[in-house]
């Protein structure tokens, strides 16, 4: 079984790999104060019901972002919950006062992310923005207990269409650098989707009318054609934000014009170069 930092090689390498061609998204490049970038995204998005945040997890640009987003949506009274990919689904902050200790909250949220590539160092100020502001955190990821049930339940093979569900694959395979035996490729695929369901399930159940759940994931868990949108209720509308921090390939790219299906495409300064999968032969012992 991989751990949790394989969501972080996933998402970098292959989170947008194949994708079909999906309306255009806004290109926008980061301002200097990310309180403002946050506003300008707030008014480009704002109203949703739900509004998912891509991010690269190695990128602190992103997760300011984030921070800001949380404080101005509580500001206005319009979050009514932040979502994390980085917390088992069930965990919450919902019983917590609002001037809870760090501790507290960890403990609350059963954070595990200094073992993968979810440090609490990094995502505490995102998080605690929102216990300050009296709004609740809730878990959303795929509880560990879990996964390997994920494993073998080829139900989950169906949950997206054919042509998605290979390209969820090629994912997982180049994701993964190579390094997954073939056999492995279909039940980690089938971790992958589940993780989508459990996130989706989550930001559902805790819509308010008139208010807006704010989701953070990984890029690869918010496209709209196999990530969380595929598993929410058909009538939920929600809004998509991919936060890049790498040069695009091509022109085309920098256009916004092969990633799939965001509403906005937020590209902060490219991250120094990083061999993600010498890293993870390192953490593989090869």
């Amino acid at each position: 079984m991989f751990g949790a930092g394989l969501g972080l090689w996933c998402a970098v390498l292959a989170g947008e790999a194949g994708a079909p061609p999906q309306p255009t998204p806004t290109v926008v490049s980061e301002a200097e104060d990310p309180g403002q970038q946050a506003g300008a995204l707030l008014t480009r998005l704002m109203p949703t019901p739900l509004l998912l945040v891509g991010e690269q997890h190695d990128a602190p640009e992103h997760q300011a972002l984030q921070r800001e987003l949380v404080q101005q949506l509580a500001a206005r009274r319009q979050l009514s919950a932040l979502v994390l990919e980085m917390s088992e689904a069930g965990t919450h902050t919902t019983d917590l006062p609002s001037q809870a200790s760090e501790t507290q909250v960890r403990e609350a949220l059963r954070w595990s992310g200094d073992q993968g590539g979810w440090p609490w160092s990094t995502y505490a100020p995102v998080v605690m923005a929102a216990v300050r502001a009296g709004v609740p955190v809730l878990g959303g990821n795929l509880p560990r207990a879990d996964m390997r049930a994920a494993m073998g339940n080829e139900s989950l093979d169906r949950l997206l269409p054919t042509e998605a569900l290979e390209r969820q694959r090629v994912a997982i395979r180049e994701g993964h650098c190579d390094l997954l035996p073939t056999p492995q490729i279909a039940p980690m695929t089938r971790i992958q989707i589940a993780r989508d369901q459990a996130m989706a399930r989550t930001a559902a159940a805790a819509i308010r009318p008139g208010q807006t759940v704010l989701l953070v994931a990984g890029n690869g868990h918010v496209q709209r054609d196999l990530g969380v949108p595929v598993h929410l209720p058909p009538d939920l509308a929600h809004r998509v934000v991919v936060a890049l921090a790498r040069p695009a390939a091509d022109a085309q790219e920098a256009a916004g014009q092969t990633l799939p299906g965001a509403d906005v495409v937020w590209r902060s300064p490219p991250r120094a170069p990083r061999d993600y999968c010498a890293d993870m032969k390192r953490s593989m012992g090869r």
